[in-house]
């Protein structure tokens, strides 16, 4: 079958790539000429394991093309995909200006029977404004619409996409439920669930996932804030919870609060969403306002920690990015923990392995060093950030060994406070007791084995 993705971003990308490994012919559009002529090049601008080796074998198959020409590139094909930036607006709400004008865009161009599915996050009552947007610009009702959500998880996209836990698509039309049954036949063939359902609940489904993880999330972060006061650990009363079918463990790691691309602005737009139809979100707002003051709650943590030799302390951060495997830092803690420390005076070294030119171009006065050792030599603090697999294996005698003060922050509970028994440092960690410098060299309890932990953390991505 023959498909045109408008915009080649993260998801349009992602997306085209999956779609010609399953067989189809796709080409991807995108207006910026000199990204087009990178991808041809089988250059990927963005990171995501897996996805350059799929592109270019695609690309040699003669299956995936790419081309900043809406008219030659829209003209033939069976199902046009709009896979465009949705961003979000001063009230939450979306902006569907990308949406709308790719949809003027292929309106003329588009054969007879097209199918046009929109795979941008929208607001439900999306598809059927752009069906009339499309119908007034084409002067006929000759195509259908659909909605077909997008389950892409960064660093694991490509995975997500070809071995998906469901596909979920929706339309009104049952000519375009059929065409787009055809397009993920490959994959119904390996036993992957598809739901078909109408345009309404398919926009609704997207934003309702999102918002029910982002909400699993806030939950455990503030049982983690309850295990601090009491003297919990909620890595235990994590495990024991996610131990019932009906609650499962995914989601539940606590940590610096949820970023990325898609839940912060897709749980603002949900809660817009109820606002305007008359069926507020309470819980969702509650929500949000929650994981914004979070990262203030965490970076005053590590200022009361070093009191009056705050103003002046060098800081070392480990994990810009809002998540392991990616360089994506949209909405990552590390943007509003980073800021506050430096309103009190520190001074703030930082190592990603892969986000660190991305962070460069939203943060200031920051020392990007090349190793997570480099950043901790001579810091009077480390705080982790982010779950990258090489900060988990860290030397962390050698950390202790290299830095001038002793308070070591995991926000992502990397270890165990077992871990720190024969180190000289003050251990603060999310929803655990802390370990003083003076009970360092004290056995610690493990309330929660180290298998059990790590299981925890493996199953907590989010995004």
């Amino acid at each position: 079958m023959k498909i045109t993705i408008i915009g080649a971003g993260y998801v349009g990308l992602t997306s085209g790539t999956c779609l010609a490994e399953l067989g189809h012919h796709v080409t991807c559009i995108d207006m910026n000429e000199d990204r087009v002529a990178r991808l041809r090049a089988g250059e990927v601008p963005i990171y995501e394991p897996g996805l350059q080796e799929l592109m270019a074998s695609n690309i040699q198959a003669g299956r995936l093309l790419f081309s900043a020409d809406t008219v030659d590139g829209a003209a033939d094909a069976d199902a046009v995909f709009i896979a465009v930036g949705t961003p979000s607006l001063a009230d939450g709400d979306i902006d569907l200006s990308f949406v709308q004008d790719a949809a003027r865009g292929i309106a003329r161009v588009i054969k007879p029977n097209c199918v046009v599915v929109v795979k941008s996050t929208v607001v439900v009552g999306t598809c059927k404004a752009l069906r009339e947007i499309i119908a007034e610009e084409r002067g006929a009702l000759d195509f259908s619409i659909a909605s077909n959500p997008e389950f892409l998880r960064e660093g694991t996209a490509v995975r997500d996409f070809l071995e998906p836990e469901r596909v979920v698509f929706g339309s009104d039309d049952p000519r375009a439920c059929a065409v787009l049954e055809q397009i993920y036949q490959p994959l119904a063939d390996r036993g992957v669930t598809v739901m078909r359902t109408s345009n309404a609940n398919a926009e609704l489904i997207k934003y309702s996932a999102n918002a029910f993880l982002a909400l699993k999330i806030g939950f455990i972060n503030d049982v983690a804030n309850l295990c601090e006061q009491v003297g919990g650990d909620v890595s235990a009363v994590a495990a024991g919870i996610g131990l019932d079918t009906r609650i499962g463990s995914a989601f539940l790691s606590a940590g610096p609060g949820f970023g990325g691309s898609c839940f912060p602005k897709d749980t603002r737009a949900f809660a817009a969403t109820g606002r305007k139809h008359d069926a507020p979100q309470g819980l969702i707002e509650t929500l949000i306002e929650g994981n914004e003051a979070r990262s203030r709650m965490l970076a005053e943590r590590v200022l009361r920690e070093l009191g009056s030799k705050a103003n002046g302390a060098t800081i070392a951060v480990l994990g810009l990015a809002f998540k392991a495997n990616t360089d994506d830092i949209r909405d990552s803690p590390s943007l509003a923990i980073i800021p506050w420390l430096q309103k009190a005076g520190c001074r703030i070294k930082a190592h990603d392995p892969k986000a660190m030119t991305e962070a460069a171009k939203q943060l200031d006065d920051i020392t990007f060093c090349d190793n997570a050792y480099d950043a901790a030599r001579d810091a009077d603090g480390v705080i982790v950030l982010t779950e990258w697999d090489e900060y988990r294996h860290l030397d962390l005698a050698k950390i202790a060994g290299t830095m001038r003060g002793a308070l070591l922050a995991d926000y992502r509970n990397l270890w165990l406070p077992s871990d720190m028994t024969d180190l000289d440092l003050t251990y603060l960690s999310i929803g655990r007791p802390t370990v003083s410098r003076a009970s360092a060299a004290v056995q610690v309890a493990k309330p929660a084995s180290r298998t059990v932990e790590r299981a925890m953390t493996a199953t907590s991505s989010a995004g």
